[in-house]
């Protein structure tokens, strides 16, 4: 007999199990969450630190969960998810001390729903801005931007919220291949970041940033085929075609709204709760089993919120296909592995390069590094393979605290650091300790390179996590990857996790995978759960 009983079951509590959990919820299946750490949201949370009185987000940073249709749905903005949109964009701060700053060409006008207008000022200013440097990048940049409005973007949105078509079939992306007026070519789908990159732009600038960019957004190096989601996902961020967005509060708002809504439709959650063992009986799920060996019943079915590797093995290799067992065991991830730091401090860093262009320095998303394709394209990622950390950095910040002051103490800063390093298993949790403080001298000892104010006197505190440090917390970023599988076009789309497991099912006909391990992999919002619960919406029949 089992303890408990519910028709489904979400093994996994991050924010793609709890967007699953709300509309099974919703659709009328009584639904329960089971979590191994103290709290749902996994890496969408906050919690206290560097020190008291300053919040961080110890994981998802940058989220843009106002786009995605669980918003809505659930009426999250009424449930205290409130996003800040300031009128800065992105930009890259250079160690020549100048700049590339970018201004949101589609502003934000409805702070509500996010809605957007075209800003055809801020859209001017950021082609002068890269005309100070290449006016045929200017130039490529506005055909993009048009190509962008009219079949782009549209067809962005649909690919992110769709199930991926199967292998014979074009999406939608792929389809802008066939039509000649698009601006999208055959050959981009199949190029290297760094091909891309020399390819559409001219200038350093454009070229590092665009590199970087791609780095942050999909994890994919200068030498990864990042296709055609890669590629347009990357060009709206390096080129500010897409406004900058902040979560009131930190990364924890969304968690809590989506909480409170699935608690309110009558859905149970459990934390330090463990999952063992996914029950099956005659290939079909039947419940599961917890750490200290409670059995839960799933009268209909069971959705992992897990990596795909942990998927197979709480169902058990027995009971799977042999091939399957070895594509998801080969599965790759040498990518994304980040470190990221949060810094308090005193006052904002000061950047020379504002003598360049005065707006330089309040960006939700700026860069620093050198002004270097090459070393970018063919050096950076080898020193961090073999020593843990690049001898030149490329950080990437947010100085939240701008916008948002709940976060710190009143006149106190604090600013989050991305950063990439080697996959955790390049060193020993000795080493890693070591990293960790060579990393905060680093991202320091560089910082000041570019805002001579950014030294140990304005720093109050500053706390580091490393790969090693991702995955001890988070058992599913294997590595300290937290793409839970490099986002490359061999493992993206039809593709991802695996060919066969890539419409969100496994071959337990009731066991269905809704984490970032499936199409459209990483990032706080993409489609994942949201179109797992299409699947299962149409495979039961479920109404809404």
């Amino acid at each position: 007999m089992a303890d408990k009983s519910y028709d489904a079951i979400v093994v996994g509590g991050g924010h793609h199990g709890l967007i699953t959990a709300c509309y099974l919820q919703r659709a009328g299946l009584k639904t329960a969450i089971f979590e191994l750490a103290s709290k749902l949201g996994g890496a969408v949370t906050s919690e206290t630190g560097p020190l008291p009185g300053f919040r961080l987000n110890p994981g998802a940073n940058w989220t843009r969960f106002y786009g995605h249709p669980a918003y809505t749905d659930f009426n999250l903005k009424q449930r205290g998810l409130e996003y800040i949109f300031p009128d800065e964009s992105e930009a890259m701060v250079f160690d020549n001390d100048t700049c590339l700053v970018g201004y949101s060409a589609l502003k934000v006008v409805d702070p509500v729903t996010g809605r957007t207008e075209i800003s055809h000022d801020n859209l001017q200013k950021t082609l002068n801005e890269i005309a100070r440097f290449s006016t045929n990048d200017a130039a490529v940049a506005e055909v993009m931007f048009e190509n962008y409005l009219k079949k782009w973007k549209s067809a962005f949105g649909t690919y992110r919220f769709n199930l991926p078509v199967p292998w014979g079939q074009k999406n939608e992306l792929e389809k802008l291949c066939d039509d000649t007026k698009s601006g999208i070519e055959p050959i981009h789908q199949f190029m290297t970041s760094q091909q891309l990159a020399y390819d559409l732009f001219e200038s350093e600038e454009l070229r590092t940033l665009f590199m970087r960019a791609a780095m942050t957004s999909f994890g994919g190096a200068p030498d990864d085929v990042i296709g055609l989601h890669g590629l347009i996902h990357s060009l709206g961020l390096v080129l500010s075609w897409e406004p900058a967005a902040i979560a009131k509060g930190g990364s924890q708002s969304v968690t809590n709204a989506l909480q409170e809504a699935f608690i309110e439709m009558g859905g149970e959650f459990f934390v330090r709760s463990e999952v063992m063992k996914i029950l099956t009986e005659n290939q079909k799920a039947r419940g599961i089993r917890l750490g200290d060996g409670t059995e839960i019943e799933a009268k209909q079915l069971v959705v992992s919120g897990l990596s795909a590797l942990q998927t197979v093995e709480m169902i058990g290799e027995q009971h799977l296909d042999r091939k399957i067992v070895k594509r998801v065991k080969n599965i790759r991830y040498n990518r994304h592995n980040i470190i990221w730091a949060v810094f308090a401090m005193h006052e904002l860093p000061e950047y020379k390069a504002a003598s360049f262009n005065p707006d330089c320095g309040p960006q939700p998303r700026l860069y620093m590094g050198p002004r270097n394709a090459d070393y970018m394209a063919n050096q950076y990622l080898s020193e961090i393979l073999v020593n843990g950390i690049g001898s030149k950095l490329f950080m990437f910040i947010g100085p939240d605290s701008i916008w948002d002051k709940s976060r710190v103490p009143e006149g106190k800063h604090m600013i989050g650091v991305e950063e990439f390093a080697a996959p955790s298993r390049f060193f020993s949790a000795a080493r890693w300790q070591e990293l960790r403080k060579e990393f905060e001298d680093s991202i320091i000892k560089q910082w000041q390179i570019y805002a001579p104010n950014m030294t140990r006197d304005n720093i109050i505190g500053c706390r580091v996590f490393t790969p090693y440090d991702i995955e001890q917390r988070r058992p599913n970023m294997h590595q300290g990857s937290i793409a839970l599988g490099d986002m490359v076009v061999s493992q993206m789309d039809r593709f991802r996790p695996t060919p066969e497991l890539s419409n969100y099912r496994t071959p337990i006909e009731n066991v269905y995978i809704c984490s970032a391990a499936t199409h459209n992999g990483v990032g706080t919002g993409r489609g994942c759960s949201y179109n797992c619960y299409q699947k299962i919406r149409t495979d039961y029949g479920l109404s809404q």
